[in-house]
């Protein structure tokens, strides 16, 4: 099985690198790739303790990242290896602060893993939540190398429990200690014989609770609300703003709103900004603005949402009308912002506990849309009610962070 695993491999690694001449997107995984190997060479010595921390793509990264911290704070003499498989991680995290290094992860080829792990010889690695490559975990349990799932999720319908699951079954033998979010995903587990497992709960719960102890302002926000109820938009995509643009271009109600579209192209963005009767701004085309004279904002760059959060009275998160879902909902729960999101939000546990909660509504039509944005507009209790539920909720479940590094110790 291993054979047919690495010949799938190469094929496809073969068949990326011609797919990346037209596809943008793939030519930053095939070519960010290339330089892995120097790259790393250049920045940890043979003599370096290294600790690797490996995170699909930007979801795990913020995931990790409370963990990364602590273990960076409790061992500061070792370098910090961070590696992404996905562009979308890589390209926005590429500069962070908290690693020594931070590259793609080569290609899972025996190869691949026996250089990368020569060059790196991590005293500790750590898995994100998901993506199990048995190259590597194969040269890591030879090396008999301390290897950790955190935040982990193990669902019915994954590899490891059907029929043909025995091959990456085998993968999960690596591991030495397994941090699952829940009792389900260690019940899977232990179906597996697997007993080293503890139910640690979600670390992005720190991460998002850590963020009320930063400083969040933002200067040209605060000129933008001007003491007005703000709704902030997260994480749109089209389907959500169809259904948003009616609801804002109706609205009478004296309220203001920021959208920060998922997808920031120049085109996307000017047909969303041309859908929108009100008076509204870009954030590229901020500084010769007066911003306190518009009632909508489009933010078209990355990386100040979650500040943004922090100015909201009502948040409607995005991604809910897509597959496979709703995106991050912690961000504004631990403002204390009522949420509202789309109909897909199955595959997530805080989003199904927040709806239940009702901290968090999901709607499926305009229809919906337009009645619960005129309930949180014109009832500050019901308002004020949810966003509390939302807060409350994050708190009740921090602590993973501590709960990993006392059992690693």
């Amino acid at each position: 099985m291993l054979f047919l695993y690495n010949f799938i491999i190469t094929i496809a690694d073969f068949f990326l690198k011609i797919i990346a001449l037209f596809n943008p997107k793939i030519k930053l995984f095939v070519s960010g790739r290339k330089t892995v190997f120097s790259t790393l060479a250049q920045k940890i010595n043979a003599n370096d303790k290294t600790i690797w921390f490996h995170a699909a793509s930007l979801g795990e990264y913020e995931q990790g990242l409370p963990v990364i911290e602590k273990i960076k704070e409790k061992h500061p003499s070792h370098k910090i290896v961070l590696t992404f498989f996905s562009p979308s991680g890589y390209e926005v995290r590429k500069n962070n602060i908290v690693a020594d290094a931070t590259v793609y992860l080569p290609m899972d080829t025996k190869k691949n893993a026996q250089e990368f792990l020569k060059l790196v010889h991590p005293e500790m690695v750590f898995f994100i939540k998901y993506e199990y490559w048995p190259n590597y975990l194969n040269e890591l349990k030879k090396l008999n190398t301390p290897t950790y799932l955190i935040s982990g999720i193990f669902r019915k319908n994954q590899m490891f429990f059907k029929w043909y699951g025995p091959f990456y079954r085998n993968a999960l033998n690596t591991f030495t200690h397994f941090f699952v979010q829940n009792e389900a995903s260690k019940n899977l587990l232990l179906q597996l014989e697997k007993t080293n497992v503890t139910i640690s709960g979600d670390t992005r719960f720190d991460r998002v609770a850590a963020i009320l102890e930063k400083d969040n302002r933002l200067d040209f926000i605060s000129e933008f609300k001007d003491d007005t109820l703000n709704v902030v938009i997260g994480s749109s995509w089209p389907k959500d703003e169809e259904l948003l643009v009616d609801f804002i271009n109706s609205n009478t109600n004296n309220v203001k709103f920021i959208i920060a579209p998922h997808n920031i192209k120049n085109e996307q963005i000017q047909q969303l900004k041309n859908r929108i009767n009100k008076k509204t701004v870009l954030f590229s085309e901020k500084e010769s603005k007066n911003l306190a004279d518009f009632d909508v904002f489009i933010i078209d760059t990355i990386g100040i949402l979650t500040k943004i959060y922090s100015y909201a009275d009502i948040a409607y998160v995005g991604g809910g009308f897509g597959n496979p879902g709703v995106h991050n909902l912690l961000e504004p729960a631990t403002f204390g912002v009522p949420i509202i999101i789309g109909p897909h939000f199955s595959h997530f546990a805080e989003a199904i506990a927040l709806v239940n909660l009702k901290g968090c509504i999901s709607i499926t039509n305009g229809k919906e849309l337009t009645a619960i944005f005129e309930t949180l507009i014109t009832d500050e209790s019901n308002r004020k009610k949810k966003g509390s539920i939302c807060s409350e909720f994050v708190n009740r479940n921090k602590g993973a962070t501590s709960l990993i590094l006392e059992n690693i110790q």
